[in-house]
């Protein structure tokens, strides 16, 4: 079974995210979009799009969308088969949260490394 296959997104807060937001529009050239981030598009050798995306976001320091971590990012990390990983992770005795989302966007779960990190989890709905 194939563990992880590629990152899906980085996500973290910043204490004054519009700010930075325009700093990495300006300085980088990163199309932020009004949520606060945006898509990078995958392409092949020849730049053209191929199915997938990376999605790359800033959002408010006073935001809990990383808890139970304290950290200021998250990872997601794109998985073949979501269900299969986490009973695997779980046998292994990693602490894996019981939440499991299936959405239109696809399944997501998460698990918390050993220095308290939370990682998501995420298998892309079919043909992403």
């Amino acid at each position: 079974m194939k563990r992880v296959t590629g990152i899906g997104g980085i996500f973290f807060k910043a204490k004054d995210a519009p700010a930075l937001q325009a700093w990495y529009k300006r300085h980088l050239g990163i199309d932020v979009q009004a949520w606060g981030g945006t898509a990078f598009t995958w392409t092949d050798g020849e730049g053209k799009p191929v199915a997938g995306t990376t999605v790359w976001s800033i959002g408010s320091a006073q935001g809990d969308q990383f808890a139970p971590s304290t950290a200021t990012f998250m990872v997601n990390y794109r998985v073949e088969d979501l269900h299969a990983l986490v009973k695997v992770l779980r046998e292994e005795g990693c602490n894996v949260l019981e939440k499991i989302d299936d959405s239109e966007y696809g399944k997501f779960a998460w698990v918390i490394d050993p220095e308290g990190n939370k990682a998501e989890l995420w298998q892309p709905p079919a043909g992403q």
